[in-house]
């Protein structure tokens, strides 16, 4: 078995066993399959039948992979003791205590007790036998496994895949029709190593730099020549090799992030200016003859006209001519067999193209609707990007009627997206939320020509936006080729909480399983408890990053972060600023639902933030456990994690962000919405509370996976069942496969 491929068949709660042929199947259960069992339902997971008896044709040693995946992908064996031991008891801390100890360090005084940080704690201030590490500096002395297993109130069922479903789940990545998330990116990345690429059709840009940098690795460039449609697909796999990001984030934008990433409250601290510095080095292009002779066989081998190739070059101009340079692109169209590429360099530095945006802009700003609706349907999904503004601009009529000449070219997702956005858009004196490449989320003004319009007749326009988008999508399902003689359809209720994964891609991998942001999870008890684990690998350091949580109040709002361990409702296990050596750290929060109903909280906001200079750590890991049964907390360490009461957790693999919000409590539903909106600043302080409403509410607006199989089921003529014998079932394991989900996104 191949530990890379048993962690991508847990994240889909599956475990992957190749087929094992002529060997006797033993019947009875061995007494190693036996104690597998018992120790899987201690982190909160149990065998499906098939699954069980698959595991018991297995050798002990493979048996014992299985075990050790698990622990690893939970984290079973990182340091989980938190500053506090017993932090569900409060120490009675006070900031006159931090004063006091200042003063004592200022002066060198030696009354009291040094700690192995050079700190001296003075007499009756801080309770040190309730510490793991030093009060004052939040460095952790003392380190702990987790202590407590099997609390957790429900189990996750694991279920058999074979190469079969192996395969499937490869092609489905490939063939989504939605970009993929981090999770998704994580698990393509290594089934491509593993795997042979099959002959499927790849529908989305980023998906296709994944595959073309695996040709690539494999000294296979040439074969990549037929995934290049345009120059800047090119671009978007060189930016992607520099930096790591399948979206073109331009180089201004991360030196800009870098340097407010390391922008501090304390001004000594600020480094902001040599961090974007080094960015700005680290982000020069440098490139070896072998890939730039590649690069330049690429372009030169293009199927599109100079011209056309040069105005889809032309957004990114800058970008181009540092490639250009660092690339000798020059120097090979001089060179015999590249003409094609000699005249698109002469069309490009002589610029003698149009830009077909600019003359879209020119006829728009001119009034002219006709010229404006003929060149916008040239290019149907950039009509559709534009279509709300052209709305506000030459009205909803004549636009929507230049507009349907052309909505039978536009991917199902597109359409859907309208539908979705429509109200949000025309609506007037709301602002929206936007969230930039690169960038964080936050509120725009609505678009200036909404306030020209009366209230019905912005509600006019959304409905025939919304119908329109149902029409599409009901004549999409309607022409489908459906296989045999499908009468009905179960739809499982969950599906309807599940929204589509359209424009929310999720910067964060999941390795226990797969959710789409703005899911909902039910609260099983009165208890739910956040946690924050960072630095697993790194060497010890001063790494500090802050677990958080924003409280609202019928008439105020409250903190539960390092500057307030107690608040309303809430409890954090302490600050803690240094990470001990390879295994990291923990912080806590522990939520307490029956005290938020009594004051009446709307809901809590979970946060975390990266304190120290630069952006959130990788591999830290956040989320939150919650059980029907109480969850415990050590006195003698203060772990209080239970890999059995997980109910959602993410890894931050890779960011550009200086502050995270993983999700939010609503407390009167007792329910909570995974999402992921990033943020800047040092604190919880800096987030807008209204950003996170206004999300919530995109979130809500969006259509689910269950509302969408009813259009399918209204258009096919399919009868809704109650129970999971019909012909077609969908249940929430289904969708756990998010990529074959959107194959509902028909014809994209």
């Amino acid at each position: 078995m191949k530990k890379e491929l048993l962690k991508v068949s847990v994240r889909q709660n599956a475990i992957y066993l190749p087929a094992i042929e002529g060997t006797e199947k033993r019947e009875a259960l061995t007494s190693t399959t036996v104690t597998l069992v018992a120790q899987l339902r201690k982190v909160g997971y149990s065998l499906s039948e098939e699954l069980l008896h698959a595991v018991n044709q297995l050798h002990p040693a493979q048996q014992m992979e299985i075990l050790q995946v698990m622990k690893e992908v939970l984290g079973v064996t990182l340091n989980w003791a938190p500053l506090v031991k017993g932090w569900d008891t409060p120490t009675g801390e006070t900031g006159l205590d931090h004063l006091i100890t200042w003063i004592a360090n200022i002066f060198n005084s030696q009354k009291g007790v040094k700690l192995p940080c050079g700190h001296v704690i003075p007499d009756n201030t801080f309770p040190l036998e309730r510490y793991n590490g030093c009060p004052f500096c939040g460095t952790p002395f003392e380190t702990s496994a987790t202590e407590y297993f099997g609390q957790g109130s429900k189990l996750k069922v694991l279920e058999l895949w074979r190469e079969e479903e192996l395969n499937g789940f490869f092609r489905d990545l490939l063939e989504s029709r939605t970009a993929l998330d981090a999770t998704q990116v994580d698990s393509l990345k290594i089934l491509l190593g593993e795997l042979p690429l099959p002959a499927v059709g790849i529908k989305m840009k980023e998906t296709l730099m994944l595959v073309i940098d695996t040709l690539v690795e494999q000294d296979r460039a040439q074969e990549a020549q037929i995934y290049f449609s345009t120059p800047n697909d090119i671009l978007r796999y060189l930016w992607y090799k520099k930096t790591g990001f399948l979206q073109i984030i331009e180089p201004k934008t991360i030196i800009r992030k870098a340097g407010r990433n390391n922008a501090h409250i304390t001004a000594v601290l600020d480094k902001s200016r040599s961090a974007a510095q080094a960015k700005r080095e680290e982000l020069k292009l440098k490139y070896t003859r072998r890939e730039c002779k590649m690069v330049a066989l690429w372009l030169n081998n293009l199927k599109m006209n100079a011209e056309k190739a040069c105005e889809i070059m032309h957004p990114k101009r800058e970008m181009w001519v540092r490639m250009i340079r660092a690339l000798r692109l020059a120097e090979y169209a001089r060179k015999p067999g590249f003409g094609n590429l000699k005249e698109l360099m002469d069309v490009f530095y002589c610029q003698t193209y149009t830009v077909w945006q600019g003359e879209v802009d020119r006829y728009r700003l001119k009034a002219d609707a006709a010229q404006t609706f003929a060149l916008l349907k040239q290019r149907p999904g950039m009509f559709a990007r534009s279509l709300f503004a052209n709305m506000l601009w030459f009205g909803p009529e004549e636009t929507l009627a230049a507009f349907k000449e052309v909505v039978h070219l536009l991917p199902v997702r597109l359409m859907v997206t309208l539908g979705m956005y429509a109200e949000n858009y025309f609506e007037q004196g709301h602002k929206r939320m936007v969230k930039p490449l690169g960038g964080n989320a936050h509120l725009i003004e609505p678009h200036y020509l909404v306030g020209l319009y009366m209230e019905d007749q912005l509600k006019a326009m959304v409905k025939d936006v919304q119908d329109l988008c149902k029409e599409v999508v009901t004549a999409r399902f309607a022409n489908a080729v459906v296989e045999g003689e499908n009468k009905s359809i179960y739809i499982d209720p969950m599906l309807f909480h599940i929204p589509l994964s359209i424009g929310d891609r999720s910067e964060t991998v999941q390795d226990t399983s797969c959710a789409l942001q703005g899911t909902r999870f039910p609260v099983e008890g009165d208890k739910v408890r956040l946690f924050m684990q960072w630095g697993k690998g790194l060497p010890a350091q001063h790494l500090d990053m802050d677990l958080s949580c924003h409280i609202t109040l019928p008439s105020t709002t409250e903190v539960c972060s390092y500057f307030n361990l107690q608040a309303i409702g809430a409890k954090h296990s302490g600050d803690i600023r240094s990470i001990p050596d390879k295994k990291g750290t923990a912080e806590y929060i522990e939520l307490d639902l029956n005290e938020l109903n009594r004051v009446g909280a709307q809901y809590v906001v979970f946060t975390c933030n990266a304190y120290s200079n630069g952006a959130i750590s990788p591999n830290l890991v956040v989320g939150w456990m919650n059980s029907a049964y109480p969850m415990r907390t050590s006195e003698k360490t203060g772990v209080a994690y239970d890999p059995s009461c997980v109910q959602h957790q993410v890894r931050v693999s890779q960011s550009l962000h200086k502050g995270l919000v993983f999700g939010v409590l609503k407390v009167k539903e007792r329910e909570i919405v995974w999402l992921e909106t990033p943020f800047g600043g040092q604190t919880i302080l800096s987030l807008d509370t209204q950003s996170i409403e206004k999300y919530l509410n995109k979130l809500d607006a969006k259509t689910t996976v269950g509302e969408l199989l009813v259009i399918k089921a209204q258009a096919q003529g399919l009868k809704l069942a109650d129970t999971p014998e019909a012909d077609e079932v969908y249940t929430r394991e289904w969708a756990l496969n998010t990529a074959a989900v959107t194959k509902l996104l028909l014809g994209d």
